[in-house]
C-alpha cells in the first residue's frame, strides 16, 4: 500500500490517531475508515487493585443505588445484589430498598424483601430484630408479612 493511500484513509482521523502513523507500518493494523494499533489488542486483562469493601461502603453503595431506581427490573437487579453477598444488608438498606419498591409502585416484591431477609438471617432472633427495626415502615407501607397472611399449623 503506497503512502497516499493510506493518507487517504486516515484522512478526517483524530490527531491522536495521525500520531500512530509514526509508527512502523508493521506494527499498525490498517482498517478503511480507521486505525487500530496491534498494540492495543492483548490477552490480559488490566484489572485494578482489588479492595476490601468495609460494610459501611457496602451500605452506602446500595443505599444510594436504591435511591437512584426507576423501575421494576433495576429494583429487583439491586436486591439480588445486596442479597447475594454473605451477608444481611443493613436496615438502613432496607429502608432504601422498600422506598424504591414504593416508588415503582411495586408491592410484591416489597413484601418479597421481608423473606429474604427471613431467609439470610442466622437466627430468629435477628429477623425479630428486624421487623422491630422496620415496624413502622411496614405499618406505614401496609405491608403484610407472608407468616402473618398463612400462619403454618402448629403440630
Amino acid at each position: 500500500m503506497s503512502s497516499f493511500a493510506l493518507l487517504r484513509v486516515t484522512r478526517g482521523v483524530s490527531t491522536l490517531a495521525r500520531a500512530s502513523l509514526r509508527q512502523p507500518l508493521a506494527s499498525r493494523v490498517v482498517v478503511p475508515g480507521r486505525i487500530v494499533s496491534s498494540a492495543s489488542f492483548t490477552t490480559t486483562v488490566r484489572r485494578n487493585a482489588e479492595h476490601e469493601e468495609t460494610f459501611e461502603d457496602f451500605n452506602a453503595r446500595f443505599e444510594k443505588e436504591f435511591e437512584q431506581v426507576q423501575d421494576v427490573f433495576e429494583l429487583q437487579r439491586n436486591l439480588n445484589n445486596a442479597f447475594a453477598y454473605d451477608l444481611v444488608p443493613a436496615p438502613s438498606v432496607i429502608v432504601a430498598a422498600l422506598n424504591a419498591a414504593r416508588r415503582v409502585n411495586d408491592f410484591a416484591t416489597a413484601v418479597r424483601v421481608f423473606e429474604a431477609i427471613k431467609a439470610k438471617v442466622e437466627t430468629p432472633e435477628q429477623y425479630k430484630q428486624y421487623l422491630d427495626e422496620l415496624k413502622s415502615l411496614r405499618e406505614e407501607f401496609g405491608i403484610e408479612l407472608k407468616e402473618d397472611l398463612y400462619p403454618e399449623e402448629k403440630k
